[in-house]
């Protein structure tokens, strides 16, 4: 018997994320679908300390914070969380396909 393969990817969809840091150097975003590297997902400032960054993401629920030089920091703007293994807290981001 043999297994018909689907070949379509799951359908991704293109996740806006911010952050306001005027004084930040570096700002990257890092989580769940990046394996949390800093270095995948580096944040470009659009003017006066808004840092942005757009990411297609399958369908699925993802932990992430920002690395702003050197440090994490928790998304202010989203009261979505969920403790981690270090006593602190990861945003949660969730990716439906309509």
């Amino acid at each position: 018997m043999s297994k018909i393969r689907s070949k379509s990817k799951p359908q991704r969809r293109r996740v806006v994320f911010s952050f306001r840091a005027p004084e930040a150097d570096v700002v990257a975003l890092v989580g769940s679908f990046n394996d949390w590297d800093p270095r995948r997902h580096p944040m470009h400032n659009k003017g006066h300390g808004l840092w942005k960054k757009t990411v297609a993401l399958a369908p699925g629920e993802y932990e992430y914070k920002f690395w702003i030089d050197g440090q994490w920091k928790e998304d202010p703007r989203n009261n979505r969380t969920r403790p981690n293994p270090f006593g602190t807290s990861n945003n949660l981001a969730a990716v439906y396909i309509e």
